[in-house]
């Protein structure tokens, strides 16, 4: 289904997309960095309106979101194309693919509600490709499925609009989003399509000034990220925003264009981990490491096990409402 964005301007015969951080500045007959949206005739067009490439029943540790409702199962939806071209995509043939993809089945925003309650979900999660890029059809799908009870979570490279987030207010229940490493250099080299860390970090604080549930991932890559004093730098400046977001450093396994480097050393990702305790970040897990005790969530007062968890599923939740059992501190947790 083709309709018009929600968010551009007319420029003469351009058109400036409003939906990402990257503003594309649209010639006529041509199209965004995603991809998706055209500009016909002084309108912008988005094409992948409802176009859904994936959908699962999953753990909401998947996303992974350890904070936000803990033991809960989020529907969760994908569809085709990025404004990034990461060199390292997990799942690079979503992201990568077009209109063209052969498993595309086209939703409105009813089916994403029906699908919600067939499958006795808590909540819904735009996920698996960069769900910024489908706004419109996640925007009027979370509208519908908020109303009845659901919550709507974003997994993002942290490129959505300051247009786009405005338009969530009150909807977006949580996030988490990517960093992808703490030096412009990376995004220059690995991350590509014009994308910057500023714009990223620029869009976590909005994200959190609008009162949306933020936790970070931070994709350790050996010889590319993994330097602790960049690792410091942005410990450092999660704490200036706030200590208490919680931050996922997850283990890199080579994909797509980047099969030259080898899985992150665990012990890498648990200097991390201290490098980040130490700094004063509250809440420290480590990703793709299953059975690794920081996978659990413990009370960053008193040390206490709050969260037990295997993999992605809960073991069990030691919490007097969100204060640990133990010494009382009031977690940074949603049950």
């Amino acid at each position: 289904m083709i309709v018009e964005s929600y968010l551009y301007e007319r420029l003469n015969s351009e058109v400036m997309c409003k939906t990402c951080m990257h503003y594309c500045r649209i010639k006529p007959d041509k199209w965004g960095i995603c991809r998706m949206r055209k500009n016909e005739n002084g309108v912008l067009k988005v094409y992948n309106y409802g176009m859904v490439s994936s959908i699962a029943l999953d753990p909401i540790e998947k996303k992974p979101l350890h904070n936000f409702k803990p033991g809960s199962n989020v529907l969760s939806f994908g569809s085709v194309g990025c404004n990034f071209r990461c060199k390292h995509c997990q799942n690079y043939t979503i992201s990568r693919a077009d209109l063209s993809y052969p498993y595309l089945k086209e939703l409105k925003p009813e089916d994403i509600l029906k699908l919600a309650k067939d499958y006795d979900a808590d909540g819904v999660a735009w996920t698996y490709n960069e769900p910024s890029i489908w706004h419109e059809f996640t925007l009027d799908s979370s509208k519908l499925v908020k109303r009845e009870g659901y919550y709507v979570v974003y997994v993002t490279n942290g490129y959505m609009s300051y247009e786009a987030i405005d338009q969530f207010e009150g909807i977006l229940d949580a996030a988490n989003v990517d960093v992808k490493a703490f030096k412009e250099d990376f995004y220059r080299r690995i991350v590509g399509a014009g994308a910057k860390l500023e714009k990223v970090l620029e869009c976590v604080k909005y994200l959190h000034k609008k009162g949306v549930f933020l936790e970070l991932t931070y994709l350790v890559i050996p010889g590319e990220n993994d330097d602790m004093e960049e690792i410091r730098a942005f410990a450092e400046w999660v704490v200036d925003l706030d200590r208490r977001i919680p931050v996922h450093f997850s283990r890199f396994h080579p994909d797509y264009q980047m099969l030259d480097k080898p899985p992150t050393p665990i012990k890498t990702l648990e200097r991390a981990v201290d490098v980040a305790k130490d700094v004063g970040v509250e809440y420290v897990y480590i990703g793709n490491v299953w059975g690794h005790k920081y996978e659990d969530t413990f009370c960053p007062n008193c040390g206490e096990l709050l969260i037990d968890r295997e993999g992605f599923y809960v073991v069990s939740i030691n919490l007097n409402g969100n204060r640990c059992p133990n010494c009382g501190y009031r977690q940074n947790i949603i049950l």
